[in-house]
């Protein structure tokens, strides 16, 4: 099993649990989140802020904010992994600067509280 977790814009929320629950994968967590990525980064200013430019760190300031997201975590068997990666790429993709990121990793074991089952038993699609 792995967990997927995506980091995704925050209007992209209901239609991405939509489509997963439509796919079958209803089991999910969220939560708000803020973060920025990589192309919202001048190098030139940071390398500026770096060596004390007062310029380059006002400029800085202004264009490094941090912006509101939604990190979604949903655990599935090996065998959804693919779908549920397609399915989040799929409903968030616009092309532009902050679609998001999908990290894939792995999960050793998943136990359900009330029953005490284990493994993919506790998972949607299994």
């Amino acid at each position: 099993m792995k967990e997927i977790m995506a980091i995704i814009r925050m209007n992209m929320m209901n239609r991405t649990k939509q489509a997963l629950s439509q796919a079958g994968i209803s089991s999910m967590t969220a939560k708000d989140a803020l973060g920025r990525g990589k192309g919202l980064v001048d190098t030139t200013l940071l390398e500026g802020a770096e060596k004390g430019y007062e310029e380059a760190i006002a400029q800085l300031g202004q264009s490094q904010r941090m912006i509101p997201k939604r990190i979604l975590s949903v655990v599935v068997p090996d065998k959804l992994v693919s779908k549920t990666v397609k399915i989040i790429m799929r409903v968030n993709h616009t092309g532009k600067s902050g679609d998001g990121k999908i990290f894939v990793m792995p999960c050793t074991d998943s136990i359900s509280v009330r029953t005490g089952e284990r493994g993919d038993a506790t998972l949607d699609g299994a």
